[in-house]
């Protein structure tokens, strides 16, 4: 085993020679022992009635290697199920559902928090390893990877708190009218939840969590991409969780996704990823008008440079703080974030200079494996894309771009790195340059596409009116980022017209999901729902009402209450 040991540590080194101004982060403090420059490997693992099955004891369930975005051999391996497979999953969550009556719906609340505090408290062992998996699949720097991690614990740290100290999650009786009404959240039944790749624990979670603590059966359908941290939580929903309350299917979604939603036994989807898929699966049920939806989708977030912040660049917000905030909104993940800025429309005129602006940022960005600490203690800010096929499609987006007469602002900008000591050897590197491209038209795809990568098109207006045709007009409505010094008319209209057609609406600040307190919300199709702490409670669960109209009821339906799980105080 110790030899086994050093030899994957010496293919390590020699796929990934350190750069002069670069190290491995193997001694990282926060991360333990964990050797992060090392490959990990994650055993394909199944879940099945609360119990963990090795893949290779299911008889006719292949395994998918999974190399990541960082190595040539392989970090894990995922199980590819079936159809079969995924109908005996359903026919488990359906028991565990039992129309309402199955051991998890029918716990008390606090019985259920308290089992979501032990789930938390048991996925924390398992913290350094989700963590690296994290950096060698899907390419997150050290930093990110454990804030994704550690948000992703306050998160449901937060939504607990949430239901033990708003009224709407522990009520009493109150007179409304001529009635005494009850009214407690409940559960509406079995939620099918799919999350992205880019942010597998905290996206996903994010609905995950909220449709267990109300009642519901959830089955995770386990990214592709960004899968293997899934198979690290096992454990602890095992062990904290009753057997039939969350259910995990892997492989191809086209294949094991279609007899859940035919079968009309689902009663929610909780997707996080592209339009396409999300219609497709919505039509696959039989009786979609029953069916709970909850969307998070693309999005084509604007930053507006508004004319005063050009002609005068050292007002009360300097043009300098605004430059670093486009580039963090653009480029954090290497833009592959729903809220990333995806477009920057500037005033007539100054495409030249904002885009030689944010490629100077570009160029002091630390390039590199997830892994590497460079200059003054920084990880690698620019790594590699999880798979071939982003690269291949910012290659497409770029080409079309330069044909039409786009212009790369910033040496190297596109440029694949093949032959750098830092990336992938040979040409399966995913490691890209951040392109910084002006004289974007409509005509380009990435005018109007969802670029999700490190590409950042500049685009002149002569009119505030363009930009606001750009909104109105687009299929996308999640957010802006609108960058001035003044309150001028101009972008008064911008706020007023665009309120009915966004969801969030920033003033000199980049595009983002938090505060996780805050409603979280898109228009068209960037989404439907509220993602916060307390909506995502309201999304996943009915207001159910017990109510008594006479006093002379009122010593039983004390009695009610005082016996019953369901009206059962926390």
């Amino acid at each position: 085993m110790i030899i086994l040991k050093v030899a994957i540590s010496l293919l390590a080194l020699s796929i990934y020679p350190v750069p002069a101004n670069a190290k491995s982060a193997a001694s990282a403090e926060s991360c333990g022992t964990t050797d992060l420059g090392v490959p990990p490997f994650i055993a394909p693992l199944m879940f099945r009635q609360g119990q963990i099955l090795p893949a290779l004891t299911c008889k006719n369930t292949p395994s998918m290697d999974v190399n990541g975005c960082c190595s040539s051999q392989a970090i894990g391996a995922m199980p590819q199920m079936t159809n079969d497979q995924s109908i005996q999953i359903l026919s488990d969550a359906k028991q565990g559902w039992e129309k309402g009556n199955g051991e998890w719906t029918q716990m008390t609340l606090a019985q259920r928090i308290t089992a979501i505090e032990d789930f938390i408290s048991i996925l924390k062992e398992k913290r350094d390893e989700i963590i690296k998996v994290l950096m060698w699949e899907i390419g997150k720097n050290f930093d990110d990877a454990s804030s994704e991690f550690d948000r992703t614990v306050i998160f449901i740290q937060e939504t607990i708190k949430t239901i033990q100290t708003i009224p709407d999650f522990h009520p009493n009786f109150k007179k409304v009218s001529s009635a005494n009404v009850f009214i407690r959240r409940n559960a509406f039944g079995i939620v099918l939840a799919l999350g992205p790749y880019n942010y597998p624990l905290n996206e996903t979670y994010a609905t995950v969590i909220p449709a267990l603590l109300m009642g519901n059966v959830v089955i995770l359908k386990i990214p592709q991409v960004g899968g293997l941290a899934h198979l690290l939580t096992f454990e602890a929903f095992s062990r904290a969780l009753p057997k039939n309350t969350i259910h995990f299917i892997s492989g191809s979604g086209r294949k094991t996704l279609p007899p859940l939603m035919e079968s009309g036994d689902i009663d929610g989807l909780a997707f996080i990823g592209g339009k396409s898929a999300a219609d497709t699966l919505i039509k696959q049920h039989p009786e979609p008008h029953r069916l709970k939806i909850f969307l998070q989708l693309e999005a084509k977030n604007m930053a507006v440079v508004m004319k005063d912040m050009m002609e005068n660049q050292d007002g009360s917000y300097p043009t300098t703080n605004m430059f670093d905030e486009i580039i963090t909104g653009a480029l954090s993940y290497n833009g592959q974030r729903c809220t990333a800025l995806k477009i920057i429309f500037v005033p007539k005129g100054y495409g030249k200079f904002v885009a030689e602006e944010l490629s100077t940022r570009v160029d002091g960005l630390y390039k590199g494996m997830p892994w590497e600490v460079h200059d003054e203690k920084k990880y690698s800010q620019i790594t590699p894309l999880p798979n071939e096929k982003r690269v291949e499609y910012m290659q497409e987006l770029l080409n079309d771009a330069i044909s039409k007469g786009a212009i790369i602002a910033n040496k190297d900008g596109g440029k694949i790195v093949s032959e750098h000591e830092y990336a992938k050897p040979h040409d399966a590197s995913t490691l890209m340059i951040p392109g910084v491209l002006y004289n974007v038209t409509p005509d380009m795809k990435l005018f109007t596409e969802e670029q999700f990568g490190p590409l950042i098109p500049v685009v002149e207006y002569d009119t505030v009116d363009e930009v606001l045709s750009y909104g109105l007009n687009g299929i996308f409505g999640q957010q802006v980022a609108i960058f001035t010094n003044e309150a001028s008319s101009e972008v008064v209209s911008i706020v007023d017209t665009l309120s009915a057609v966004l969801g969030k609406i920033n003033i000199n600040s980049q595009c983002a999901r938090s505060p996780d307190s805050v409603p979280f919300t898109a228009r068209r199709s960037s989404g439907l729902g509220v993602m916060s702490i307390e909506d995502a409670l309201k999304e996943f669960s009915i207001p159910t009402v017990v109510s008594f109209k006479h006093e002379g009821s009122r010593d039983v339906a004390d009695k009610i209450q005082k016996e019953s799980r369901f009206m059962q105080p926390l």
